[in-house]
């Protein structure tokens, strides 16, 4: 079987194995949960609730009037408890709303369609996903209804499900595709009648056999679906990554995948859609993997959005020996928590447990000049280069070497004999290279 591929890159240990054959189950309902209203790339919410309301399953309880934005809802029913800035996976603190579940896990009467799937028209499944509040469940967080909102001046040949799941450890969408093939495939062409396109292909990493057949009896029927099958190969699942290894298409630097007729989406993304079209369920749980060395019971579960940290431990056996790091998302790209009391958003795919004496102590040496970090790039980059002008703060410099086409894979930082931090100095000059060219418009 041939599998397509990209160049550059890095074949990172995987550690799928730990939880790749562990069926998704549900997590217990939580007793609190704490629903951040920034949980997506575009405009901040406004609570739509106050203290002391009580709130069922699925109601809306914040949005904004920006077209780049995603409504959240209650994942539970209960009481608010607070609203009040809460210490986000980001790290920053975001104004988030506190409920306090009751035991009735009351539904919202809002959550059935209105249609029958076969009358909506495109416009309607954009408006019913945009009120689901769902956003690209891959970690990008960017609202599904803009990413199928196709400009006028745009022409879209092939819609892309990404099924690659790259990212060492997670089995989510590997699972969802396992489990729910043809689920996975009615919400892809759902999301293509509402982006108008025809075509479409899902692409799979060949280290996923039974996703890969499975997905291939989903589409049997499909005369303009097919299956690809990919090289298991960091970063893989990059939107450029796939769309060069599939189609030989380029993404311009600065440019989207519109630009070369493609949209990109997650195969989770695609089952939240088909729950909202068909279900009239917002986007209110999610899968997870929760894995490594210092998990108990490593497991795939759904869980509802909002949950803590420590509970969904707790869900999966608690600590095996003591924990050394916790990171929420895959450890290529996800973020080390400094507490176990931070709430998940639609984001969080992943909590991966180290113990104390896997994590390597932060002990950057100077660099030898190897140029490893310039070989694995897959965007052919200076990664060097890049972190040393960002480190010594020579920020107007960065735009020369085309620091914003950077895809922050970390392959840099991971294949570096060093260890030197490339990607943390680069993300910083990613930041204050966006300010410069700000302050001067």
């Amino acid at each position: 079987m041939s599998v397509l591929t990209f160049k550059k890159g890095i074949h990172p240990e995987y550690h799928k194995e730990l939880t790749k054959e562990k069926p998704l189950r549900d997590a217990k309902r939580p007793q609190e949960v704490v629903i951040p209203l920034q949980q997506h790339i575009g405009a901040p919410l406004e609570p739509l609730v106050k203290k002391g309301d009580h709130v069922k399953r699925g109601q809306k309880i914040g949005d904004a009037d920006g077209f780049v934005s995603a409504p959240v809802h209650a994942s539970v029913s209960g009481e608010v408890k607070a609203i009040e800035n809460v210490r986000t996976p980001s790290g920053q603190k975001t104004l988030s709303i506190i409920i306090e579940a009751d035991e009735e896990d009351e539904v919202d009467e809002s959550l059935k369609p209105d249609k029958a799937v076969e009358d909506l028209t495109p416009e309607e499944i954009r408006s019913i996903v945009r009120e689901a509040g769902i956003v690209g469940l891959g970690g990008a967080m960017f609202p599904t209804h803009v990413k199928l909102s196709v400009p006028e001046d745009k022409e879209v040949e092939y819609f892309i499900l990404n099924g690659i799941e790259c990212e060492p450890f997670l089995n989510v969408d590997n699972r969802m595709m396992i489990e729910r093939s043809s689920d996975v495939v009615e919400g892809m062409k759902l999301m293509m009648k509402a982006a108008g396109v025809k075509k479409g292909f899902i692409g799979i990493e060949d280290n996923k056999p039974r996703a890969i057949s499975n997905m291939k009896k989903a589409v049997e029927d499909e005369a303009n679906l097919e299956i690809k099958v990919f090289e298991t190969k960091y970063p893989q699942g990059g939107e450029k990554m796939l769309i060069k290894a599939a189609l030989g298409r380029e993404v311009p630097a600065g440019g989207l995948p519109l630009d070369v007729g493609c949209i990109v989406n997650n195969i989770s993304t695609a089952v939240a859609v088909l729950e909202a079209v068909t279900e009239g369920k917002p986007l209110i749980e999610r899968t997870i993997t929760i894995t490594g060395e210092g998990i108990m019971e490593p497991c795939n579960l759904y869980y509802r959005l909002g949950t803590r940290i420590k509970d969904l431990i707790e869900e999966a056996g608690g600590y095996d020996g003591d924990p050394g790091k916790i990171i929420l998302g895959g450890p290529m790209t996800g973020s080390a928590q400094h507490s176990t009391a931070v709430p998940t958003v639609k984001g969080t795919s992943g909590i991966i447990v180290l113990h104390k004496e896997s994590v390597a102590k932060f002990d950057p040496k100077p660099c030898i000049k190897c140029a490893r970090c310039v070989d694995s790039c897959p965007m052919s980059l200076l990664p060097l280069k890049l972190s040393d002008l960002s480190q010594y703060e020579r920020y107007d410099e960065l735009d020369e070497y085309d620091v914003q086409s950077c895809i922050e894979c970390g392959s840099c930082s991971y294949i570096c004999p060093a260890d030197r931090p490339l990607l943390d100095y680069i993300r910083i000059g990613k930041m204050e290279d966006m300010k410069l060219k700000k302050s001067s418009q």
